[in-house]
């Protein structure tokens, strides 16, 4: 395990939330794609309805990792969990990934909704989700992520 991979942006998120926050994700943003590709890196994209978004929790501290067991939120009425089974920032490569709606392409922006990166987030990759690629047999989870995220794709109260 020593081989690192250096990549680079191929966009960063314009709009949507400036802060990280635990719930409230359902808002609008643009991904906007680096000027210098031409716009047919795009073409077709438009006819699938969700992405799947690779990015970077670009505010977090490396001294924010967590590499133990503890209770998601620090709520203690979850299970303490390890670190792979947390979906946030405290991971070792501080990514993550997203699956948006996809509302509009406009040249190089991409117009999405349901996206949890903040302003500024760089993209480190992007693709259509083919729902045939998606996870194939019954999928299982505890009953806490549910319990927890019940309020994740709500709009902010304006």
């Amino acid at each position: 395990m020593t081989q690192s991979l250096e990549i680079k942006p191929i966009g960063i998120v314009v709009g949507g939330h400036t802060e990280p926050t635990d719930d409230h994700w359902g808002e609008t943003a643009i991904i906007r794609l680096n000027p210098e590709y031409p716009v047919e890196v795009v073409q077709g994209l438009e006819e699938f309805s969700h992405l799947l978004v690779v990015w970077h929790f670009h505010k977090a501290s490396p001294d924010d990792v967590a590499l133990h067991a503890r209770s998601p939120r620090n709520n203690p009425k979850w299970p303490a969990t390890g670190t792979f089974v947390h979906r946030n920032h405290r991971r070792p490569n501080q990514l993550a990934e997203s699956f948006p709606r996809l509302l509009k392409v406009d040249g190089l922006d991409l117009h999405v909704a349901d996206l949890d990166a903040i302003d500024g987030s760089p993209i480190y990759d992007l693709a259509p989700y083919f729902e045939e690629l998606g996870p194939r047999g019954e999928v299982r989870e505890p009953s806490w992520p549910r319990e927890m995220l019940a309020d994740y794709w709500t709009r902010t109260q304006q």
